[in-house]
């Protein structure tokens, strides 16, 4: 099931690390707090979709990352308009943060082989392919779209956490419609379902 809004998600956990990192927090904190309050939203957002398919729920996932950049245009704590400037290094260095980069990358590309290979990448397989024959078999549809959404949009906030880091600046411009497309799109090319096919695409397209 397709999400036009994930930019929100990669949003939220960019500017969550934005600001605990302003205010002194130390860079495995700031990550952490990006991908649980990524993780948080999208199983708030998850189980609101839950009575949705198909392009209603890519609709209802676009209404989302409207609203994100609404949300964050008119709070001045999180810049506005403006964006969020000043956000200090990750102390690393460039050799340093670009290990980390990679590190986590390998860690994540593992982490999605293995739930792929195991019972609960076979329940979203079958999700996947037919709800209604799912639950004939006694698969908890609604559990796993949730597991499924929060995992993702979790993935996403660290992200988001690591771009902060990046560009040292912020603004809501950088969480747009056309990040969503731009992520949707090297899914989309890679091949839905292929974690290889996927990273191939995004360097591709990057």
């Amino acid at each position: 099931q397709i999400s036009l809004g994930h930019a929100a998600f990669y949003g939220v956990g960019a500017y969550t690390c934005a600001l605990l990192a302003k205010s002194g927090a130390p860079l495995a904190l700031t990550v952490s707090a990006g991908m649980i309050a990524a993780g948080i939203l999208g199983l708030i957002v998850g189980l609101a979709s839950l009575r949705v398919r198909h392009d209603f729920l890519a609709i209802t996932t676009m209404g989302v990352g409207f609203l994100f950049l609404g949300i964050v245009r008119q709070q001045e704590i999180l810049g506005g308009e403006l964006g969020i400037s000043g956000i200090p290094s990750a102390g690393l260095g460039k050799i340093g943060y670009l290990a980390l980069v990679i590190g986590l990358a390998a860690f994540f590309t593992a982490f999605n082989l293995w739930i792929k290979r195991s019972w609960l990448g076979f329940a979203f397989d079958a999700v996947a392919d037919d709800e209604d024959t799912a639950r004939v078999v006694s698969v908890d549809v609604g559990a796993y779209k949730l597991a499924a959404c929060a995992m993702g949009t979790a993935m996403a906030g660290v992200a988001g956490g690591l771009y902060s880091y990046f560009a040292r600046f912020l603004m809501p411009d950088d969480f747009g419609f056309i990040t969503s497309i731009s992520v949707l799109s090297m899914v989309a090319v890679g091949g839905i379902g292929s974690v290889f096919g996927v990273i191939a695409a995004t360097i591709i397209l990057t």
